[in-house]
């Protein structure tokens, strides 16, 4: 199972109804995408954190991952919520199968 996770820094008049419709829309969208078993999205707890806005998503396996990436509710909701709310994104992509072969994931 490959787990992503993207953390993205808000443009500056983002406020706190903003990041929650961001939260709501990005699971709502996000779940109707076929290659993708989980979502979670959140907002930062600690305000000294530099990315305020974070979406973590489960995929069986990269080839999946790289089909989202494709997928057009993904590139609509990028397009229509997260280029006009963020400024810089971190995406990070780990294996969680314990002793798995990572050439495999």
């Amino acid at each position: 199972m490959v787990h992503f996770i993207a953390l993205y820094q808000l443009a500056k008049e983002v406020d706190d109804a903003k990041i929650d419709e961001l939260m709501r829309t990005s699971r709502s969208m996000l779940l109707r995408i076929q290659e993708v078993h989980n979502v979670r999205s959140g907002k930062r707890i600690d305000p000294k954190m530099d990315y305020p806005f974070s979406i973590a998503m489960d995929f069986e396996n990269l080839d999946k991952l790289a089909m989202f990436r494709e997928d057009p509710l993904w590139l609509k909701f990028q397009r229509d919520h997260l280029e006009s709310a963020t400024t810089q994104a971190l995406e990070l992509i780990y294996e969680t199968e314990p002793g798995k072969n990572l050439k495999y994931s």
